[in-house]
């Protein structure tokens, strides 16, 4: 009897207790998702900002609408170009020079080329232009050694576009126009820059002015200059003019450049003599173009550069010479010659100190050549 009231007792209390409500567990997964999606959202737009910061960077800092000539090398790719465009200040950014390109579907259609752009251009503006080519040319134009001014300024005019009249004038009379920079052009003859045009290959761009064009073939003549040793030549009183004039002699009288010191001290040795040059490269040069032998009344012309009828070097040089002809004029062989005659077809000449052996050379030169 008291056990069963005990246990009535027990479930009386049990039911009067209030009754806990679990937790949805589909409410917390829900609000974890939601602070998750909310973090993904606010990374998303950090990281949008930080590319977007990144994509309009300027590289460099400087400023809008400074021309800029630009060089695309022959198989550079899209970041490659975009890397050195943005260096050089064209466009401000190579990510979003890159980002264009491929919207644009322009990789691989930019061209190899000189280009004439600016600082701060437009990214369209410059895929234009890359994708369309190249708008600077060039010429390249070869000055061989022994050429004339005359020559020198029809080559320009005819494979740079250079007007003729306007630098056949400089380099034939317009040796004053460059002596301030250029002092030795000061006792130029007759105002002339023969022999001062130093011929090597040069790349003109379009456009180039006459004056520019003989001021860098003059710049070459004292880059060159530079290199060469004037002791010996000063030492016999010979200045840079008597140096020059007589490389553009080696030039006109020797084809193989092994001869030119040899050539070179047989001019040294008639000099101090004294003994007339008596050169015909140095008659020829005022006769018409294309002449190549000399009558008697050739020799005869009185002329400032007739070394048959005049002492010393002629009055002025006869071609423009090359680094060879000059090194061997300041520097002659140590020889005692005062003849050559050529003998050979390859061009080859015999030396001779004595004037029997010089008519011995003239025999060999006929049964060569047969006149």
């Amino acid at each position: 009897m008291r056990q069963t009231e005990r246990s009535r007792e027990i479930r009386a209390r049990v039911a009067s207790r209030p009754i806990r409500q679990k937790k949805s567990r589909r409410k917390r997964t829900g609000s974890v998702l939601g602070a998750v999606a909310l973090l993904f959202v606010v990374a998303l737009a950090v990281a949008g900002a930080v590319a977007w910061n990144m994509l309009n960077q300027p590289a460099v800092d400087v400023a809008a609408g400074k021309p800029i000539d630009v060089l695309i090398e022959s198989g550079s790719s899209t970041t490659q170009i975009a890397e050195q465009l943005a260096a050089l200040g064209v466009v401000d950014n190579a990510l979003m020079f890159r980002l264009q390109s491929r919207l644009a579907d322009a990789d691989g259609t930019l061209k190899a080329g000189e280009y004439g752009l600016s600082t701060g251009m437009p990214y369209e503006l410059v895929l234009q232009k890359l994708a369309k080519g190249p708008d600077i040319v060039y010429f390249d134009v070869a000055i061989p050694e022994g050429f004339t001014a005359k020559q020198v300024a029809a080559r320009f005019a005819a494979q740079a576009e250079i007007p003729e009249d306007e630098i056949m004038q400089l380099v034939t009379n317009g040796a004053k126009e460059f002596s301030a920079d250029h002092p030795y052009l000061a006792d130029a003859y007759r105002d002339s820059l023969e022999g001062f045009l130093f011929p090597a290959t040069y790349r003109i761009k379009e456009g180039t002015s006459a004056h520019d064009v003989v001021e860098m073939l003059l710049d070459a003549f004292d880059e060159k200059l530079a290199e060469v040793d004037l002791a010996y030549a000063k030492s016999k009183n010979l200045d840079v003019n008597d140096i020059v004039i007589i490389a553009s002699i080696l030039e006109r009288e020797s084809k193989i450049k092994d001869e030119f010191p040899l050539v070179s001290s047989v001019i040294y040795n008639r000099l101090r003599k004294p003994m007339r040059l008596q050169l015909c490269a140095t008659v020829l040069y005022e006769l018409p173009e294309g002449t190549t032998k000399l009558t008697n009344d050739d020799l005869k012309l009185n002329s400032p550069y007739n070394t048959y009828l005049h002492d010393g070097l002629p009055a002025g040089p006869i071609s423009n010479p090359g680094l060879a002809a000059i090194k061997a004029a300041a520097a002659p062989a140590d020889t005692n010659y005062y003849y050559y005659v050529l003998t050979g077809k390859d061009g080859s000449q015999t030396f001779a100190s004595t004037y029997d052996e010089f008519l011995k050379a003239k025999q060999v030169y006929k049964q060569v050549f047969g006149d």
